[in-house]
């Protein structure tokens, strides 16, 4: 039975305590520090030699390899003073079979306050056996290559019953080989997993979201490698094992918050199985931390613009969850977010009526919450459609200087007012109006986009309506004699009435020919109307045509009917005076304004109706040279057939003989002639005169 128990408890030792033999020396890697808590010996209680004559209590052996030759020193503090280690260095080169005595020991007892030991420059002993209070030896001088054995024990009794850890620093100038500090082997940092715990000094975080919760350790090996090549990861539940890469966690297994987990780093030379670098372990301690999470259920305000019973919701904006790196994903329902159908694609710009949508929340650890965003509107703005009037311009009286921002569009404080000329316009924020406040238009609408503080809009709408000039109905134009003066009445109906001639009255009297306005007000505004008082136009005499003592005054321009006089006091109708005596005489014409007359002074000639051509000087020529001063006089001489046989003009005197143009006297008879001409008056008025004249020629 006892032989059993003795062999069963060989097995454990072998198990779990195997680096405390020589043949399973943990590599040193670098000159790390080291942390260690060493507890019985290994399979072997090995023959130490030297200072070390008591054999193993608590140990741990380490393998060197000199990587840069020089000096070399370590300090060996143990975390609890009351613990009592001693150590030994074997080598160089040696094999565990074949250690001898070690070149460096100490078995001093080094209790208490500063209890380390170890190597320093300035020790000259080589071995401290125990009892001794030295607790340092002479250092190492070492090359390249070369391999040492570093055994270290806590000697407990019950004079010294303290278990404790130790901390390890190395010092000198030399270095030890290790994969972890060269670019070569290692071309990237490792990076530990998880985050930073709350304390800097506490294990790093992985987050998990549940607790317990079943992880899979190889899913952080990626991470933590960091595409270092050659390199293998292990994971473990205590610091002994992670260094000696023992019971490594080997598949997914139940984790908690509370237990701190180890993974441990070691290469594996491709070229060189039995390279000593490959034992190097370097090791990271870290914990679970639950990472479930909650969503915030958030109200969020839209415009319900223009009353259009949507708005437009940028849901990326409620506050569901405080990790900005957090994913979200909107859903219309809660159907829809388990099943993964129907999300929303335009979180940002997603245009909906009141209502909710729920939101995934994914943490940057996978860890998945749930929220409701509850859609609602902001309270509308309250607009009302208004009208102004405005009074036309006078330039262009359709049109009217209106000032928009008159128009009482709403009563709610703290809004702005945009103007446009339509609801596309407004809609769009295009073509705004830049001068509201003097707005020239036409009869019509235009659009003000009222806005508050929430960015919500209404749009109004306002009519604009142009106050057409109000003129006089009776107030016309008239026409009057040069020199007669008349009176001008707008009529009634207006406020005020202002005239050209300073007058403010209706009426006007006393007005001559010419132009006048008067200044109609009618409400706000203002009509000018002119009105023209336009001289009658004097009739002019045509023509006058002479036979014997009938005169024929023809007349045109003017207002018919004419009335004629040759007195200026007793006037006729007719055109046609007789028995008009020989010689000037004054005709006076009117029309039917009774404007003063105009008159032209006319010429009865002497009529001569018998001529004698025989040379005695009496009566031998018709002799009209009296005339000559006269414009375009002629004198014609006509048979009784109407031909004409004689013109006389400035070359003969404006007479004649009784001969043809040939000099041929005529023969004994009746001859019509004519004689007419332009009086030199304004109008060049053309007279003709005619008669009858018996002629006698001796034949």
């Amino acid at each position: 039975m006892k032989k059993t128990l003795l062999i069963f408890l060989l097995l454990i030792s072998q198990t779990f305590f195997s680096q405390a033999d020589c043949t399973s020396a943990l590599s040193v890697c670098g000159n790390s520090s080291i942390t260690y808590s060493p507890t019985g010996i290994g399979a072997v209680n090995e023959s130490l030699g030297g200072c070390l004559i008591t054999g193993e209590h608590n140990s741990i052996w380490y393998k060197l390899t000199i990587a840069t030759g020089g000096t070399l020193t370590f300090d060996l503090v143990p975390n609890d003073p009351a613990a009592d280690y001693d150590w030994a260095v074997y080598g160089p080169n040696v094999t565990c079979g074949s250690l001898g005595a070690p070149i460096r020991c100490n078995a001093a007892t080094v209790i208490g306050v500063g209890a380390s030991t170890g190597l320093n420059m300035t020790s000259t002993l080589l071995s401290a056996a125990g009892g001794s209070s030295t607790p340092y030896c002479k250092y190492l001088d070492v090359l390249p290559g070369q391999t040492y054995y570093l055994y270290i024990d806590n000697w407990v009794d019950t004079i010294n019953p303290t278990m404790a850890p130790f901390s390890l620093t190395w010092g000198g100038t030399a270095t030890l080989a290790s994969p972890f500090t060269d670019p070569a082997i290692q071309p990237h940092p490792f990076v530990p997993p998880g985050i930073p715990a709350a304390n800097p000094a506490n294990p790093r975080e992985v987050i998990v979201c549940n607790n317990p919760a079943v992880f899979d350790f190889n899913t952080l090996s990626a991470v933590i490698l960091n595409n270092n090549p050659n390199f293998l990861i292990s994971y473990h539940t205590s610091q002994n094992d992670a260094l000696s890469g023992a019971s490594p966690i080997l598949a997914p297994q139940t984790v908690n918050t509370t237990t701190t987990y180890y993974y441990s780093i070691h290469y594996l030379d491709p070229t060189n199985p039995n390279n000593p670098i490959n034992s190097c372990r370097q090791v990271g301690a870290f914990k679970f931390k639950l990472g479930n999470i909650t969503g915030l259920n958030v109200n969020l305000f839209a415009c319900n613009n223009n009353n259009a019973g949507v708005g437009t919701f940028n849901l990326t904006t409620a506050a569901v969850f405080g990790d900005p790196a957090a994913i979200k994903k909107y859903y219309p329902t809660i159907t829809d977010l388990n099943a993964g159908t129907n999300e929303i694609l335009n979180p940002t710009a997603y245009i909906a009526a009141e209502g909710t949508v729920v939101v995934k929340i994914i943490s940057p650890f996978g860890c998945i919450g749930t929220a409701i965003i509850t859609l609602k509107f902001f309270p509308v703005v309250v607009v009302n459609d208004a009208t102004l009037r405005s009074c036309f311009i006078e330039t262009n009286p359709s049109t009217a200087l209106f000032n928009l921002t008159n128009a009482s569009v709403t009563t709610q404080a703290g809004t702005i007012k945009k103007y446009y000329p339509s609801v596309a316009d407004a809609l769009n924020g295009t073509n705004e109006i830049p001068n509201p406040t003097t707005y020239i238009a036409p009869n019509g609408v235009v659009y003000i986009k009222v806005t508050n503080g929430n960015g919500c809009f209404a749009i109004a709408k306002v009519t604009l309506i142009v106050i057409a000039p109000v003129f006089s109905a009776i107030l016309k134009d008239k026409t009057i004699c040069m020199e007669d003066k008349t009176m001008l009445d707008a009529g009634p109906g207006f406020s005020s009435y202002l005239w050209s001639t300073g007058a403010t009255t209706q009426s006007i009297t006393n007005v001559g020919v010419g132009t006048y306005w008067v200044k109609l007000k009618t409400g706000d505004c203002i009509t000018t109307q002119t009105v023209k008082v336009y001289p009658s136009e004097q009739p002019v005499v045509s023509s006058i045509d002479i036979s014997t003592t009938t005169v024929t005054v023809y007349v045109m321009g003017g207002a018919p009917a004419y009335k004629y006089s040759m007195d200026k006091i007793t006037w006729q109708d007719s055109n046609i005076f007789t028995n008009v005596s020989r010689g000037n005489h004054v005709v006076y014409v009117k029309d039917s304004y009774d404007c003063e007359p105009i008159e032209i002074t006319i010429v009865v000639p002497n009529l001569i109706n018998v001529i004698t051509p025989n040379g005695d000087g009496v009566n031998d020529v018709i002799d009209y040279s009296a005339l000559a001063g006269k414009q375009n006089l002629v004198f014609n001489i006509f048979d009784r057939y109407g031909a004409k046989i004689f013109q006389a003009d400035k070359f003969n005197g404006y007479k004649w003989d009784g001969t043809t143009n040939g000099g041929k006297k005529v023969p004994t008879g009746n001859y019509w002639y004519s004689v007419s001409w332009n009086e030199t008056d304004k109008k060049n008025t053309p007279f003709k005169y005619t008669g009858w004249v018996m002629v006698k020629n001796r034949e």
